[in-house]
């Protein structure tokens, strides 16, 4: 080999060091373009995906809904956009129709640690939320993530509390999800995608009322029936238009007493016992918390004098759910109403 071609080999191989590094950095670059132009499949977030994740926020944000959701109208006008089929529902005071409708919700209503008592074995697993002091803040159901939250009364509704628990979820109002609980657990079916559910719920119930009717009518006919309910803080009657007052007025047909007429209650002392023209009496120990006045009254003379108590005619009903709200609750007290009354 000659010499020159010996110098230029020696040279080349001396220079490869060199060339390396000037390669090396030259992909760098090259790299380093590709990733500020986006071109780069392997890159680190590239900018127009921020953009993309950045148009779907303010889409968001401007309103836009997935047409998953469905907009309805609650009863007090406000239009909401709502899960087609929500899955973590939180509805105090309702658990007993979304239990009849299959739905465990994802917190309970309770007074104190007190919850709705008979529905208890299968809300073993639910969490409570006490009512006892006003509606739960806002942070504390957050926790829970609901995707729907149903309000059974107006003024759960009320002092910015719809406005606070909008921000976390859709918020559907009832007026008064009480007065009339066929109405709004059929509500509820549409609400939860549970429409075939309700239909049938109700239809059994009204079934079983029928049925009751007619053993009611030919055991009691024309009589009257009062409810009085003893709580710690009086004694009251209670009229028709809601809870086990409308099972037993409404429902099932039984004479109201006069004392109570239309209203939704009345207030009861000892003056106006003599007034309470009533064949039957229902006696309600809300909460066990009306025990001494309830035994004040009842062991008092003007008590002992009345036809009802004479004939017999007095029965204790179970508090539990005889102050329930839900068909569940008013099964309970349909089949109470007919054994009693009856026998």
């Amino acid at each position: 080999m000659s010499k020159s071609l010996l110098h230029v080999k020696s040279s080349f191989i001396a220079r490869m060091p060199a060339l390396l590094c000037c390669v090396l950095v030259g992909s760098a670059l090259t790299a380093c373009s590709m990733g500020e132009s986006g071109a780069s499949p392997a890159a680190t977030p590239s900018a127009a995906n921020v953009s993309e994740v950045s148009a779907a926020a303010a889409a968001g944000e401007s309103g836009a809904k997935p047409s998953s959701e469905r907009k309805v109208t609650d009863e007090l006008g406000h239009e909401i956009a709502i899960p087609a089929e929500p899955k973590r529902v939180f509805a105090p005071n309702m658990e007993d129709s979304l239990l009849k409708l299959g739905v465990k919700p994802v917190a309970q209503w309770s007074n104190g640690q007190q919850g709705h008592d008979y529905l208890q074995e299968e809300l073993k697993d639910v969490p409570k939320l006490d009512f006892s002091g006003g509606l739960p803040s806002p942070e504390t159901l957050m926790a829970y993530e609901p995707d729907l939250i149903i309000l059974h009364t107006q003024t759960y509704a009320q002092n910015g509390s719809y406005e606070a628990y909008s921000k976390i979820a859709p918020t559907y109002v009832f007026k008064n999800a009480s007065g009339n609980i066929e109405k709004s657990l059929a509500t509820m079916g549409e609400l939860l995608g549970k429409a075939e559910e309700a239909d049938k719920a109700l239809q059994a119930y009204q079934q079983k009322v029928k049925e009751a009717r007619e053993k009611l009518k030919e055991a009691v006919g024309e009589k009257k029936v009062a409810i009085v309910r003893f709580a710690h803080k009086g004694v009251s009657l209670m009229g028709g238009q809601y809870l086990c007052g409308y099972v037993v007025h409404r429902d099932l047909g039984l004479g109201l007493t006069n004392l109570v007429g239309n209203e939704n209650s009345a207030s009861v002392s000892m003056e106006v016992l003599p007034e309470l023209d009533a064949d039957y009496i229902f006696v309600i120990n809300a909460y066990n918390q009306g025990t001494e006045r309830m035994k004040e009254m009842m062991e008092s003379p003007i008590w002992k004098s009345m036809n009802a108590v004479k004939q017999g005619h007095v029965y204790e009903v179970d508090n539990k759910y005889w102050l329930g709200s839900g068909l569940i609750a008013y099964e309970k007290i349909v089949d109470d109403t007919v054994r009693l009354l009856t026998q």
